[in-house]
């Protein structure tokens, strides 16, 4: 059997729902490319719960939808403005660059959100001719240090953006987290507090593969079925991504699923905080853990259990919880760091 993992929500399986729904789509020949009543069903549970009038495509994975996203809603001389060590800086291999042609701009933060105070020193570059223009401020929700923007901070940022004629991107790769752990609709935490275009995650929560990007004002979405279908994003067989989300979307497995591994981020944080050697660095409010462990224990740690080291400097790791993380799992795990770290 191999290692179990604290690695990535991603390293986990499907969940057995999602291989139902599948195995129910596997039937017979439908239109190709979205044209089927599996699809239609689908975008029809979107609008449910996100608001009637949003716009829905399906895509592949997260990378995609977060780039051509922020394709249909940039121009080559704007300015995506992010946090230091989000997803659109770090982790896209420099595709938001290459593909929207915009100047990525990113700011420190210590807990992986950003506050308005830190966008306004870029408002000057306005209207000059001479500089590229902030059109973009994006965010991931839940953080990548698994914290969690209170619709009360997404509300404030949004209205910033609106007031200068600039939008608000969210990458939701784990937006389920983010609203279980605000005890919040998808719709109270998006539409409701001004979010502009959404990648919507699928995968970090049970499914085999695909995201989806909402639109809450389809004039934004003008151009998206070209762009997603020059961005290799527009699946043949789209009703295996839809038929997923229909099972996402329907008797709240979507919360099941988030409220699981966020319950088992909080049991590991507790236990970890335990340890004295052990430091958790960051407030647990998704399902991601963050702590100091001397840099000697690490390798042997990971020989039995993989998990990512964040920051080699300060021999800060993360550990991330799944839907189908177990206590047994988590207490399998503690006991080997309390016999390890000692």
């Amino acid at each position: 059997m191999s290692k179990r993992s604290f690695a990535s929500d991603n390293n986990a399986g499907a969940h057995p729902e999602m291989i139902e729904a599948v195995k129910a789509a596997n039937k017979g020949h439908v239109i190709a490319y979205g044209g089927d009543p599996i699809t239609d069903r689908a975008i029809k549970l979107f609008k449910k719960h996100f608001g009637r009038d949003v716009a829905v495509y399906f895509v592949f994975g997260g990378t995609g939808a977060n780039v051509l996203g922020l394709k249909a809603i940039t121009q080559s001389h704007n300015a995506i403005i992010c946090v230091d060590g989000g997803h659109v800086d770090y982790d896209e291999c420099g595709a938001p660059e290459k593909f929207t042609g915009c100047k990525v701009i990113s700011i420190p933060s210590s807990n992986g959100k950003l506050r308005v105070e830190q966008i306004k020193p870029f408002l000057h570059l306005l209207g000059n001719e001479h500089h590229i223009q902030p059109r973009v401020i994006a965010i991931s929700q839940a953080t990548e240090m698994g914290t969690v923007y209170t619709k009360k901070e997404l509300k404030t940022l949004s209205t910033f953006a609106h007031d200068n004629n600039m939008l608000l991107h969210v990458d939701g790769a784990r937006i389920a987290n983010a609203a279980v752990s605000l005890d919040a609709s998808l719709k109270e935490i998006t539409a409701d507090a001004g979010v502009d275009v959404l990648s919507f995650g699928g995968t970090k929560n049970g499914m085999m593969y695909g995201e989806a990007v909402i639109f809450f004002d389809p004039k934004l979405a003008a151009e998206f079925k070209y762009i997603r279908k020059q961005g290799m994003h527009l699946p043949s067989k789209m009703r295996y991504i839809s038929a997923q989300f229909e099972a996402l979307l329907s008797n709240d497995l979507w919360k099941r699923s988030a409220a699981r591994s966020n319950r088992m981020a909080q049991i590991l944080a507790t236990e970890l905080a335990k340890i004295p050697k052990i430091k958790i660095t960051q407030p647990v409010e998704s399902n991601g853990v963050f702590a100091i462990i001397p840099p000697k224990y690490i390798p042997r740690l990971q020989n039995k259990y993989w998990f990512y080291v964040w920051n080699e400097e300060i021999s800060e790791v993360r550990f991330m919880a799944s839907f189908d993380t177990t206590k047994e799992d988590i207490q399998d795990f503690v006991a080997l760091v309390r016999k390890t770290v000692k």
